[in-house]
């Protein structure tokens, strides 16, 4: 069992939102010590990872307490959490497409610099 210090190493989130996290439902049957500690189990870590993981898909608190939720319907729900996470991926696709024609973006003005310190092209009648 790990206390709340040690749950947070654990899973890389701070004491804060791991108690947001639990005070809000988000980690369903939370366990206590004798002197009503918040601990948790192997299970729990693994879950709170997911969390991580399901915030840095981009879900708020509400999308994420409805997956809770349907996760905790058991296996029934399966289809409508596949949903969910169809469509997580759809726009974590399409925001990776705006990252990577940004960094094209940025390579190609990298270019443009290298080559005018070089000499290779001139400023004269360029927009930049």
């Amino acid at each position: 069992m790990f206390s709340m210090n040690e749950t947070c190493k654990l899973t890389d989130m701070t004491y804060e939102t791991l108690k947001y996290y639990c005070n809000e439902g988000l980690i369903p049957n939370v366990k206590r010590d004798k002197n009503n500690y918040r601990i948790f189990d192997d299970k729990d870590i693994s879950w709170i990872k997911s969390l991580s993981c399901l915030k840095q898909c981009g879900m708020g608190i509400s999308e994420m307490k409805q997956y809770v939720q349907l996760c905790m319907e058991g296996d029934t729900s399966i289809p409508k959490r596949q949903a969910i996470l169809d469509h997580k991926k759809i726009l974590l696709v399409a925001k990776l497409k705006e990252i990577e024609e940004s960094l094209q973006f940025i390579e190609t003005k990298q270019q443009f610099y290298k080559d005018v310190i070089t000499g290779k092209v001139t400023t004269k009648g360029s927009n930049d």
